[in-house]
């Protein structure tokens, strides 16, 4: 199955090479994630990062805030394989030590220090061929941009205004760092505007797409436990993808276990299959259940099984789980695989064509796992690309 174009072209960004991956371009939007132990620890540290991996994310991002945990680095480097983005706040110095171990640099402009420090980060860049990823936050942008835009200090802190930084503010602050790496002619840059605030987001982006056209980050920062974030990430990141805006992107959920770490990667995929940009893993779509359900054929348990059975597949396969017959053979020929209730037994389909008749119900969740592993190893075979 092809993705369905979007209903605005993509923006055409310059690419910007990140390890093995590029930016940018027509290339495939990239999701990534950041680890949530201490560094300083390799042995947590690679186990969370190769699980991330596993999963499917493409990029993973890990603090370097102290030198212990850029000690940690080659260490951590020489066991894992995926893309590694150093996130550095405050000491530029933590950069220039963990350059040569990783894949992208990240600093955020409020907080990184004089001109001659971004200097030495671009020079370390340099030499080992790094991007640079300008983070800006709404909640760390520079004192003075923050003063322009209508913020007030109390006890030296800077507090923004009462109805908040508007979108303006995020795009200078990024554009005013872009002008500072472009001057040391530094060009391989990626850039983010984050906010918590879903429309603030929205329109930073809009605004940052029009004014430049470097690689673009997505992400709605501190957006909460996984419920608000999976919602938070999936209209503010959604909204921007189906403007063409992004070239990667981070659903940023408040979580420090690994499986909670791995439910980012997943919603990053599922905002991407939802919109038609990329296929991974096991879609399910099922019918919202409703008096024309054909009685012992249980939609919603059919369908969270087989989503919770096949959870750690890559290679894309659809299916669908429909509860009647007014829908269902339609949906079952849109899908890889499906199976719809006809009176009290069931009938599978794939691709269309009808392949298993009268199942009992009792017997479907097997019986599509089970077609489910024979699509998964023809794919292997194939030598699918993962995830396309």
């Amino acid at each position: 199955m092809n993705p369905q174009p979007l209903p605005a072209p993509r923006r055409r960004a310059r690419e910007v090479k990140l390890g093995p991956l590029i930016l940018g371009g027509d290339q495939p939007i990239r999701v990534q994630s950041m680890t949530a132990n201490d560094t300083a620890d390799p042995d947590a540290t690679v186990e969370q990062i190769n699980a991330l991996a596993e999963a499917g994310c493409e990029i993973v991002r890990l603090t370097v805030d102290t030198p212990k945990a850029a000690r940690a680095l080659p260490d951590i480097r020489r066991r894992t394989a995926v893309p590694l983005v150093a996130d550095i706040h405050y000491n530029h110095r933590l950069a220039l030590e963990a350059a040569p171990y990783v894949d992208k640099i990240r600093i955020n402009p409020g907080n990184i220090g004089a001109l001659e420090n971004v200097k030495a980060v671009v020079a370390r860049a340099n030499e080992f061929d790094l991007p640079i990823r300008i983070g800006v936050n709404q909640g760390s942008l520079e004192r003075e941009i923050g003063l322009k835009y209508g913020a007030h200090l109390l006890d030296n802190v800077l507090l923004p205004p009462e109805e908040g930084y508007p979108a303006e503010a995020l795009v200078e602050s990024a554009l005013r760092n872009v002008e500072i790496l472009e001057g040391f002619g530094f060009e391989r840059i990626i850039i983010s505007v984050k906010s918590s605030n879903v429309p603030l987001m929205v329109r930073a982006y809009r605004l940052l797409a029009e004014a430049c056209d470097y690689p673009l980050h997505l992400g709605v920062t501190e957006a909460g436990t996984k419920d608000n974030s999976n919602i938070k990430s999936s209209i503010g990141i959604g909204a921007l993808l189906l403007d063409g805006i992004g070239d990667t992107l981070r659903v940023s959920i408040a979580a420090r276990a690994t499986e909670e770490k791995i439910e980012e990667v997943r919603t990053g995929y599922k905002i991407l299959q939802a919109l038609g940009l990329r296929r991974f893993g096991v879609e399910v779509v099922s019918c919202p259940t409703c008096g024309r359900e054909d009685q012992g054929f249980d939609t919603t348990r059919i369908a969270l099984q087989l989503e919770e059975l096949n959870s750690h597949l890559t290679r894309p396969i659809k299916l669908a789980v429909m509860g009647c017959y007014v829908n269902g053979p339609g949906e079952a020929a849109d899908a890889d695989l499906g199976v719809v209730a006809s009176g009290k037994t069931a009938k599978i389909y794939r691709s269309g064509r009808l392949i298993q008749t009268q199942v009992p119900f009792e017997e479907v969740v097997d019986r599509m796992s089970e077609l489910i592993r024979q699509i998964d190893r023809e794919q292997r075979e194939e030598i699918t690309p993962v995830p396309t």
